[in-house]
């Protein structure tokens, strides 16, 4: 990049490539005079198989090295000669990072899915109503409410239809209940629910922390699979870059859908420069195919966008030169040296990692763990509210119920 327009020579620039060329230059013994590309382009020939950008420079030795992120790829290799690499890299997706999913007021319901929570409530329903049928079925559920009169015909049953229900739903909240299977069938139907439960709660209480202390993010895309199948948010390329030459050239049917996809889209989805594509991201509802070294080097310094998914590809960065160039062996040498060295690793973190401002690995443990607010666990008071309201409706009808029936008692005896 520019470092200063004002600067003469090699002094304008600055960067991660300046001081890879710098540190060859020494090992190899060269001087070297850093011009731009006039076009600004890394290089793809058009349909008439003519180049363009840095390949066209070398192609012409109006270049002796074309030092930047340029792919070493198998059409570029035909046309100009490469050093052995000196970054290893793929494509990748550039994302907008979603907003934070804010919590909903019955959040203490997401531990678990809608059908789980349907399922528990039938499973209730149906042990409840077959504790209470093979009660009333088994001889041994039935007992004499009067032990001392072992004479007395009258006997009673436990398990009447509502204290089945308070059995079950008793179980199920951990409390217990007063009363308790005597045969051995309700005591299997009873034990086959205690595990049931158990289950159920233990994890339920193991997400339950996971889903109200942690701040969750959803993307709407995690790879390059979920882009192929969507249509709404668009994505793209640079243009004449090897990341655009990769999609065109795949016989992957799912990139073939995307180029498809890119190729038919308008307005076009292809950019001129990088930052045109990046800005586009943060507009949203876009997403840009590039080098993951490219990705990271942009994410380690705006905090609103993200790599999404992994490698498309695997290939490396390396030094071009033009055909039988006496200087391809020489730069290779000095970038193995370089790399043995752990010089490139360490260009690498002061261009990538040491100068970004946005540190994540500190986003992540800041948002971990938060405290729980109204929005977290408000729901559960709405449940009590209308559970208490509930009861004083109910007690009212038992009232006025029995009231009435009290008054018609009345009014027979008398």
């Amino acid at each position: 990049m520019v470092k200063d327009e004002n600067a003469e020579g090699n002094s304008r620039y600055e960067g991660f490539c300046v001081d890879l060329l710098h540190e060859i230059a020494q090992i190899v013994g060269f001087e070297y005079i850093i011009e731009l590309v006039p076009d600004g382009k890394y290089g793809a020939p058009n349909d008439n198989l003519e180049w363009d950008g840095m390949i066209r420079q070398l192609i012409d030795r109006k270049a002796d090295l074309a030092v930047a992120g340029l792919s070493i790829s198998y059409i570029r290799e035909q046309v100009i000669d490469f050093t052995k690499p000196f970054l290893n890299l793929g494509i990748s997706i550039l994302f907008k990072v979603p907003k934070r999913e804010k919590p909903g007021l019955f959040s203490f319901l997401n531990p678990l899915a809608i059908e789980i929570w349907l399922y528990v409530i039938a499973a209730y329903l149906v042990v409840s109503f077959t504790i209470f049928i093979l009660a009333r079925f088994s001889p041994y559920e039935w007992y004499n409410p009067h032990p001392c009169n072992q004479d007395a015909d009258t006997v009673m049953n436990s398990f009447t239809l509502s204290n089945s229900f308070w059995f079950t739903v008793g179980t199920l909240m951990q409390q217990g209940s007063d009363i308790n299977p005597r045969a051995v069938s309700t005591r299997i139907v009873g034990g086959i629910w205690w595990f049931f439960t158990l289950i159920i709660i233990s994890s339920y209480t193991a997400n339950l922390a996971a889903f109200l202390t942690v701040e969750r993010m959803v993307s709407p895309i995690e790879s390059a699979e979920d882009l192929a199948k969507q249509t709404e948010i668009s994505y793209g390329t640079l243009v004449g870059g090897s990341t655009m030459t990769f999609f065109q050239e795949s016989k992957i049917e799912t990139y073939q859908r995307m180029w498809a996809f890119m190729e038919s889209r308008e307005p076009t989805v292809f950019t001129k420069t990088y930052d045109e594509g990046i800005q586009y991201v943060l507009e949203g509802n876009y997403a840009y195919l590039m080098e993951s070294t490219m990705i990271d080097y942009i994410t380690q310094r705006n905090c609103e966008l993200m790599q999404v998914g992994g490698l498309l590809d695997t290939k490396g960065y390396g030094i071009g030169t033009p055909m039988n160039s006496p200087y391809r062996d020489k730069l290779s040498l000095a970038i193995l040296e370089l790399q043995e060295g752990g010089k490139i690793h360490e260009l690498y973190n002061k261009w990538w990692k040491a100068t970004g401002t946005c540190n994540r690995d500190e986003n992540k443990k800041e948002s971990k763990a938060n405290a729980l607010g109204v929005e977290n666990v408000g729901g559960i008071f709405v449940v009590l509210l209308a559970g208490l309201a509930l009861a004083v409706v109910v007690a009212l009808i038992e009232f006025t119920w029995s009231s009435k029936r009290n008054a018609s008692e009345d009014r027979v005896s008398k």
